[in-house]
């Protein structure tokens, strides 16, 4: 056997039903939002998991949080529908709450052994220099969860069936090993970015539009196409004592 198959990232493209999980209204659209596209567009049923209720996510002066939660959860269907996204789960934990992984891996379990999705997608928890801990909890939960959730009594008490989906992807990666073309999903992206009102402004969104656009560039160099999104796509057996994971 060639050990080469060992250290292949799995196919994603080809996914029927993908689950998108973000902590935050708007972690998808910035950190995939042209993958999202790209997958929506080869017919994938694209669902949207938003874990936190955004509460704390007002720019500049005082804001009632119930209201900016509302604004945030519209922005993030509205957003989500651009890209293709067509169904939606909430899990309003409050902004900035999140801490405990083990909790919040049961729940995202359960989601997928109800939606049952061939990839999921979350935020790299690993990266260098990442700083928000609900970032780093929801992208280890999600793994945890991935792991784990083709396990017949996981979570314990579940009355739903094994599932495993063949791949996680984490975006916001600093090590990807999977390029997905988005150069026709590009603006898509931004225009779905630009829905989160409450959050980008012209600025901000001029900044990223420079900026991923020279690391799509970078990204997609030899490689055919203008401009790529990058992902560290993982099987399950890449998730747990795989020493040779971070390098694939």
């Amino acid at each position: 056997m060639d050990v080469s198959a060992f250290f292949a990232p799995p196919e994603i493209l080809g996914s029927k039903r993908a689950l998108c999980i973000q902590p935050h209204a708007d972690d998808n659209e910035i950190g995939m939002g042209g993958t999202i596209a790209a997958l929506a567009a080869r017919g994938c049923e694209i669902h949207y998991l938003t874990v936190t209720n955004g509460d704390l996510g007002a720019q500049a002066g005082p804001c009632d949080p119930k209201q900016l939660a509302d604004t945030r959860r519209a922005e993030a269907e509205a957003a989500g529908r651009a890209l293709g996204a067509s169904v939606f789960h909430w899990f309003d934990e409050p902004d900035g709450s999140l801490e405990h992984i083990p909790a919040l891996a049961e729940k995202i379990a359960e989601l997928i052994r109800t939606v049952q999705p061939d990839v999921i997608f979350c935020p790299d928890p690993w990266a260098l220099y990442e700083a928000h801990q609900d970032h780093i909890v929801t992208g280890k939960a999600a793994a945890q969860a991935f792991l784990s959730v083709s396990l017949a009594q996981y979570p314990r008490g579940t009355k739903t069936a094994p599932w495993q989906p063949g791949a996680i992807g984490f975006y916001f990666t600093q090590k990807p090993n999977t390029v997905v073309d988005v150069t026709d999903t590009f603006e898509t992206k931004f225009a779905a970015m630009a829905l989160h009102r409450s959050q980008l402004n012209e600025q901000l969104l001029g900044l990223y539009r420079i900026y991923f656009s020279m690391q799509g560039q970078k990204l997609a160099e030899g490689r055919g196409f203008a401009l790529g999104e990058g992902l560290k796509v993982l099987s399950p057996l890449h998730v747990h004592c795989f020493v040779e994971a971070p390098g694939i």
